[in-house]
């Protein structure tokens, strides 16, 4: 048993640094071939920080593991938009841009919708997973024919493009496969031998390890004060997890989930929702509403334990 944590524990951090040497290495090579900063935000740096996502999403479908893929993508949500933005909330009151809610919050809410009903029958296939790579081509089109500022943005320095940046970018893919691979396997082994369902453990510690790169970021923008780049990320990495990370999983290999996997998709529509409503109210999360968030964010994960 505490191989299996020790491995999980080092899958995730293979999963940080992964993901921290390729959105590093790829913003320099970008920067060094005059690939604008908006590309390089909207591809390499906000979706980077989803790239454990979604390989642990892609390596469980592949492995047969379909509850833990989609259950790492649920619990990223619960993580990122519950846990992490409440508990920053909790720490300082976090104000809220009207267009961020208004486009973005509305297009996640949109997506996870989409997601819930594509798997209403407990399978996703190939055309549902086309369908969310059109709706997320889409978004991502429109973002860029408006010229504005990312809502996934993050603060990126555009150092000097190095020779060993090339090799590192490689090696940060490898990082990358390998700390999914050693997650997914002795996650789904730790929950057999306590009598876990999958989904549990994917929504929970398979979760938690794949959000790291949230979490740094969200840290790293509280720090200095940018709650826009805070929230928006957050926002963001959700979009693509549900959007493009379920989109391309089902595309190469068709998804079924178990019951309790829809039920928590459904109550992730609602917590979206509600989400919304709370920034909506004075365009600002209050310290209440970030201890509201972390409070029913911890019950859902209680209800899945429950619910075993």
């Amino acid at each position: 048993m505490w191989i299996d944590v020790l491995f999980i524990v080092l899958g995730a951090g293979l999963l940080w640094y992964g993901a921290d040497y390729v959105v590093d290495s790829a913003s320099a090579i970008a920067a060094k071939f005059r690939i604008s900063e908006l590309v390089v935000g909207l591809t390499i740096v906000a979706m980077g920080t989803s790239l454990p996502e979604f390989m642990v999403t892609f390596l469980s479908a592949i492995k047969g593991l379909s509850n833990i893929s989609v259950s790492n993508v649920v619990g990223s949500n619960i993580f990122n938009l519950g846990i992490i933005l409440g508990t920053m909330a909790l720490i300082r009151p976090l104000r809220i841009d009207k267009k961020m809610v208004l486009r973005d919050g509305i297009f996640l809410l949109f997506v996870i919708s989409w997601v819930m009903l594509s798997l209403w029958d407990l399978s996703m296939g190939r055309i549902a997973g086309i369908g969310l790579l059109l709706i997320f081509g889409g978004y991502l089109f429109w973002i860029a024919s408006k010229d504005s500022r990312l809502p996934i943005e993050v603060d990126v320095v555009y150092r000097k493009c190095k020779w060993w940046d090339y090799p590192r970018l490689g090696l940060g893919v490898v990082l990358l496969a390998l700390g999914a691979n050693l997650l997914v396997e002795h996650a789904s082994t730790l929950a057999r031998y306590f009598g876990l369902s999958e989904w549990f453990i994917g929504v929970t510690i398979v979760a938690a390890g794949t959000s790291l790169p949230e979490l740094a970021t969200s840290l790293a923008a509280a720090v200095r004060g940018r709650n826009e780049i805070l929230v928006g990320n957050l926002i963001g990495s959700d979009i693509f997890n549900f959007a493009g990370v379920l989109g391309i999983t089902a595309l190469i290999h068709p998804l079924t989930i178990s019951p309790i996997g829809l039920l928590n998709l459904k109550i992730s529509v609602i917590a979206v929702f509600g989400l919304l409503i709370l920034m909506r109210t004075g365009w600002r999360l209050s310290r209440w509403e970030g201890a509201l968030l972390v409070s029913f964010n911890i019950l859902r994960w209680l209800r899945d334990y429950l619910a075993r």
